[in-house]
């Protein structure tokens, strides 16, 4: 797999000399592995005038970061689902796949740090409140018949186990270095595991959507969600019973304390020493 750029391309809380706001263009390559350091990730920030605000400039803007970075990418996950057809063009225009993705972990981070220790020294900064981006609500679907697991179990992990990750057999995933989210060593990851003969094929269905969370949903109906894209959602397991929902509730509190962190696995048995998939996850609040 190639490189995987994440990028931003938004108004900033910083007003120029005619009380416009300033946008901005963030780019921030993807950590693909549990050990990719992330000062290594590749990254490119420039301001934009409000009035050169289109997809003319993005393409020339993505232009430059891709003559400055170490390779292009292969393609581009972008989160805010109103710049869809600006960011889309301009990654069209350049021959790049663009996605709506929800697995914009280390632009995430980046924006984080520079709404505290960039934009606030700029000139005409204006301090806001950064209200997150609203996602519309969809009605899960079920995944195909096909797809469906025949076991699962909930599980956890410690910090340091994921050390070893890329010694893992692994047909289809995708991880990021822990020490990015600044987790305590010895924190419990919670994690899912799916068994299946099928478990290559779930696993390859999987690859292909822009995986981003899990999630318990007591009502209407206790179940667990696979949140993917900016907005989809998939019945990965219908929980029928008192003791599954406490598991599940207990999940979504071991992942709260691991600040959102968790995983999501698929192998052929209990017994197999290799996985068919295996996801690094996390659940943003995204600004």
């Amino acid at each position: 797999m190639g490189s995987i750029w994440e990028i931003d391309f938004y108004s900033r809380p910083i007003l120029d000399e005619s009380q416009k706001k300033i946008w901005e263009v963030l780019v921030c390559e993807s950590p693909m592995d549990v050990r990719t350091s992330a000062e290594s990730l590749f990254r490119y920030a420039q301001f934009c005038p409000n009035s050169q605000v289109n997809s003319v400039w993005l393409r020339t803007a993505l232009e430059e970061a891709i003559s400055k970075a170490p390779q292009p990418p292969t393609k581009i996950r972008f989160f805010r689902r109103q710049m869809n057809n600006m960011i889309t063009k301009a990654c069209a225009d350049l021959g790049i796949p663009a996605q709506p993705s929800r697995r914009t972990l280390a632009l995430y981070q980046w924006l984080q740090q520079r709404m505290v220790e960039v934009y606030p020294h700029q000139s005409g900064y204006q301090p806001t409140t950064n209200p997150s981006v609203q996602f519309e609500i969809l009605t899960p679907q079920r995944l195909p018949d096909a797809l469906t697991g025949q076991q699962w179990a909930f599980v956890s992990l410690e910090t340091s186990a994921f050390e070893e990750m890329p010694d893992w057999g692994i047909d289809f995933g995708e991880a990021f270095p822990l020490q990015m989210i600044g987790l305590a060593p010895g924190t419990k990851i919670p994690g899912i595991i799916i068994f299946s003969p099928r478990a290559l094929p779930i696993a390859g269905w999987m690859s292909g959507l822009e995986l981003a969370f899990l999630k318990f949903e007591s009502s209407p109906v206790a179940r667990l969600l696979l949140e993917s894209g900016v907005n989809e959602r998939w019945i990965l397991v219908n929980l029928k019973t008192a003791q599954t929902q406490a598991e599940a509730a207990g999940f979504e509190e071991a992942k709260q304390k691991a600040k959102g962190v968790h995983f999501l696995a698929v192998q052929s048995s209990p017994k197999a020493e290799s996985f068919a998939g295996f996801w690094l996850l996390q659940e943003l609040d995204l600004p």
